[in-house]
């Protein structure tokens, strides 16, 4: 599970989480949990709602959150 911010044109962006990620010859994406960036529920999305279709026509671009397996292969250096 990957969790994504879906910059939408003219919205504000989107905070949910996507199965795999989109292969470049599809044309629309499935996400599971939208909300907003701040947690709360997006006003737009219907109770009971449980996964949502985006066409590429409306996204400007996605971004892909590191999760705790990436922050495992971090290294960090600092000086004592």
């Amino acid at each position: 599970m990957y969790e994504v911010v879906l910059h939408l044109f003219n919205e504000d962006p989107v905070l949910a989480d996507m199965e795999k990620l989109p292969d470049p010859t599809h044309v629309s994406i499935m996400i599971t949990n939208p909300r907003r960036r701040d947690g709360k529920a997006l006003n737009y999305v219907t109770d009971g709602a449980q996964a949502f279709v985006f066409p590429w026509s409306r996204i400007s671009f996605i971004e892909v959150m590191g999760g705790e397996e990436a922050e495992k292969e971090v290294e960090e250096f600092f000086r004592e």
